[in-house]
């Protein structure tokens, strides 16, 4: 027989309750402040068809789109016709296209979901993980793209995770920057891809990308010049401003800049230059955050005007940002001790076989009372089920023995504390439901 692997398959993971319990409190979190802001949720299948996102994600993310082939008796071709949804952004603007009739005329939206990429996995990066993305479609106003980046502030904020900034540009200055260094069409998207990566290997690395390109001598030399100055930004930035487009579309970024500052707490924003996110179907201001700690960006997106006229035949303008929610749910975990209650709050246990329905009935008040509980389903001595209780994370403990029984009461036992009382059945869901909000420190 052959031996199965027990690990989950590379790039994938596994979560215990303890770790489930801390990631929906994150989501849940994440959620609540979408929907302060104004978002309401979208949801899209886990797969697509195949040409639903093909060509939307770069060269590069094309290869790491998970394609699912095809089934039953056209399984023999080895031709794939769906795959696993990459991004939410994608799936997203194809049901926009499919239902919009149904929709007001400015949509807000987020989603909370897995995607899938086909990517070599390593330490904080994985095949299957979630995003949290937020959307405005339908304008085209600025105040749209400070919206979406103060949502995304306050999200990281709520969390704890102060200290962030907010990296700002624009597309429309890449595309300058490409015209004054005489950059050949069929080569833009070879070197945003070289300047998405500044971040991560430095000025050095991106020169190296650019000399090994297929980028004519004086092209290469007079970025790799500006990357080599003592101040590559500002060098950038003053090539950008050479265009007169340029220089219009940094003046735009700097003005979203100027109104997000005085309202974003907890972080900060600046205008960078050379910030170049690499997917295609980016076409305005484009953003990432950053934080302290973290290696590469925890959240990112921008304006995609363009995006909607692949699935329909005008154009709708649309931001939004997807927060990269893995990455930041380490961040947290590893600033703040949560330590979530696995089981029940409360634990019925079960006096002998006759006592089974008294036991029942009790389960049932507390349910009833909205007091979270559950019963016995071990057996044995009350101090076999007390201990059961306690690697179960229960935190209160009930016991119905004859003498209770008789006396219609229960028998209460504080697990932290070792207090115990007594006190009439019909009073003890209050009674239980008073100890969870001392407890919990309410």
């Amino acid at each position: 027989m052959t031996k199965i692997a027990l690990s989950p398959p590379s790039g994938s993971r596994d979560f215990l309750p303890a770790e489930a319990l801390f990631r929906d409190h994150i989501f849940k979190l994440v959620k609540s402040v979408f929907s302060v802001h104004g978002y309401a949720p979208f949801e899209t299948p886990a797969f697509e068809r195949l040409e639903t996102l093909s060509g939307k994600y770069g060269d590069e993310g094309e290869k790491l789109i998970f394609k699912i082939l095809k089934r039953g008796d056209k399984a023999a071709s080895g031709e794939a016709d769906l795959a696993l949804r990459y991004d939410l952004t994608v799936p997203t603007m194809r049901l926009y296209a499919h239902r919009r009739n149904e929709l007001p005329r400015l949509v807000k939206r987020y989603q909370v979901a897995p995607v899938w990429r086909a990517d070599r996995p390593g330490r904080g990066r994985f095949r299957e993980f979630y995003q949290c993305d937020v959307d405005v479609i339908g304008s085209a106003s600025p105040l749209a793209d400070v919206d979406v980046l103060l949502t995304l502030g306050d999200v990281l904020q709520t969390l704890g995770l102060e200290g962030f900034t907010i990296r700002l540009n624009s597309r429309q200055a890449l595309q300058a920057l490409m015209a004054v260094h005489n950059v050949p069409e069929t080569l833009h998207q070879t070197v945003l891809v070289a300047l998405d990566k500044y971040d991560k290997i430095g000025p050095d690395g991106v020169c190296a990308e650019l000399k090994v390109g297929d980028l004519p001598d004086a092209v290469s030399q007079t970025l790799i010049q500006d990357l080599e100055s003592p101040d590559p930004e500002l060098a950038i930035r003053s090539r950008i401003e050479s265009s007169a487009d340029g220089k219009q579309s940094l003046l735009e970024v700097d003005a979203i800049a100027s109104k997000i500052d005085p309202f974003l707490v907890g972080g900060k924003v600046k205008v960078d230059p050379i910030l170049a996110r690499g997917l295609d179907y980016y076409t305005g201001p484009i953003f990432e955050f950053v934080v302290e700690g973290s290696v590469g960006s925890i959240a990112g997106g921008g304006r995609y005007d363009g995006l909607s006229s692949l699935f329909m035949k005008e154009s709708i303008p649309v931001c939004g940002g997807s927060l990269g929610i893995e990455r930041i749910m380490s961040l947290v975990q590893a600033k703040n001790d949560f330590d979530p209650t696995v089981g029940a709050l409360c634990y019925v246990t079960v006096w002998d076989e006759e006592s089974e329905g008294t036991a029942l009935q009790l389960l049932a008040a507390l349910h009833d009372a909205g007091v979270s509980a559950e019963i016995d389903l071990v057996g044995g001595q009350i101090g076999r089920q007390f201990k059961v209780a306690d690697e179960r994370g229960c935190r209160v403990v009930v016991v119905q023995g004859p003498d209770e029984i008789s006396a219609g009461e229960v028998a209460i036992k504080e697990m932290t504390s070792g207090m115990q009382q007594t006190v009439p059945v019909s009073e003890a869901p209050a009674v239980i439901k008073g100890l969870a909000a001392s407890l919990s420190g309410a």
